[in-house]
């Protein structure tokens, strides 16, 4: 009998289906009105946005708007092209030196979205005879992009010097010459946790590698500048390339990497997802120079640090089990069970916040979460208003 191209997809769809339909499912969410950074209609009521990743909320910052309407009206909504096509603009060309000199390199490469940029920079340093050595908490783009490339993937203990060495060791061992990346987060955003940077590159150097940092989750956030968590461990300079996205502090869509490897514009002749994709609108690239130009003269980051430091203090008090570790944009608390989780996260949608909902497998440690990521944007008055829907929905399902 043939094998429906679907059937393998049937449990997790069987699944789906049972979740509840009365507006509480976390997984068809809709947005009828985004008001602001930090508010928006939701199943027909004003509720908190707590888990949007706006860290910086550059998404209704009047200069940024202000520059992605403009540069509509100058150059259209798209370019309907590739880079290698019709699709470079000169203000792409500026995004990328403007994006050097925030991180005080030589080079950068603009990609159409975070995915891609990881996608694009590690399938094709990384191919066949080639070993990528990776953090086992990564996110999945790193996984994809290492499959893509068709290097032999290797994991290592989650933020764990002694197993990246121990991984090394034995590579070097086997295969003296083989080209090695490393490939780590500046912060994950499950939990927050922060990578010993200073010791992973140091391994890296000794035994001939290169390192790549995603800082995703840390641009904005961390750092005197706000170039990330290499930038706050002061070891810029022993990294050779980081990955990062707009889609997060910066408040738009797009990706990069940036490096002061002298090869590194190559990267532009044979990397596929920056050949083969449409390049940003002209909009985004607008809006995304803008903001970046406002994280490095502002100190947006000393608010939204205080803001998730309130949240966490007041989870922990309160009695729930906090999973933050460290300080940084996340605050995440663990529900016992996946059905309680559901339930947990209807109950805060019922109150009035929104919150990721986080089970495995994408999870470390197999935990559920309520996992909130905050903005720069949120007054003190709604970290309150996020806490007592916790705990209202926290004794409602006996989580605390």
């Amino acid at each position: 009998m043939t094998q429906d191209l679907f059937s393998k997809f049937e449990p997790i769809w069987n699944e789906y289906q049972s979740l509840p339909t009365d507006g509480t499912n976390p997984f068809n969410v809709s947005m009828e009105k985004v008001l602001s950074p930090t508010e928006a209609i939701i199943n027909g009521k004003k509720v908190i946005l707590a888990g949007t990743n706006n860290y910086m909320g550059m998404t209704f910052n009047e200069e940024c708007i202000k520059a992605a309407k403009d540069a509509v009206d100058e150059y259209g909504t798209g370019t309907t092209g590739s880079r290698v096509l019709n699709g470079t603009y000169d203000s792409h060309r500026k995004l990328e030196a403007a994006l050097c000199d925030f991180y005080g390199v030589k080079y950068g490469i603009v990609f159409s979205t975070g995915y891609q940029a990881n996608l694009g920079v590690i399938s094709t340093l990384c191919q066949k005879n080639d070993y990528v050595l990776i953090d086992q908490d990564n996110h999945a783009s790193i996984y994809d992009a290492c499959s893509m490339g068709e290097a032999t993937i290797v994991r290592f203990r989650h933020n764990s010097p002694e197993s990246l060495e121990n991984r090394f060791k034995k590579i070097r061992d086997e295969d003296p010459d083989a080209g090695v990346l490393v490939v780590v987060e500046g912060v994950y955003s499950m939990l927050g946790d922060q990578a010993p940077l200073k010791e992973f590159a140091e391994i890296t150097k000794k035994y001939n590698g290169y390192i790549l940092v995603d800082e995703a989750h840390s641009i904005g956030v961390f750092g005197e500048t706000g170039r990330g968590v290499a930038q706050a461990q002061g070891v810029e300079h022993m990294i050779d390339f980081i990955v990062g996205t707009f889609s997060k502090s910066v408040g738009t869509i797009g990706g990069y990497c940036v490096s002061n490897n002298d090869m590194f514009e190559s990267l532009r002749l044979v990397c596929r997802p920056y050949l083969f994709t449409a390049s940003l609108p002209p909009s985004v690239v607008a809006s995304a120079i803008k903001a970046l130009e406002i994280i490095a003269t502002t100190n947006l980051r000393e608010k939204l640090l205080n803001n998730t430091r309130r949240l966490n203090e007041g989870l922990r008090k309160a009695g729930f089990e906090v999973a933050t570790v460290g300080e940084g944009p996340i605050a995440a608390i663990v529900v016992d069970t996946r059905d309680r989780a559901f339930a947990f996260w209807g109950g805060m949608i019922n109150a009035g916040v929104y919150v990721n909902l986080a089970i495995p497998p994408s999870t470390p440690k197999r935990l559920n979460l309520m996992r909130c990521s905050l903005s720069a944007s949120h007054s003190f008055e709604q970290i309150d208003f996020m806490l007592e829907a916790f705990k209202k929905s926290g004794k409602k399902f006996g989580v605390i």
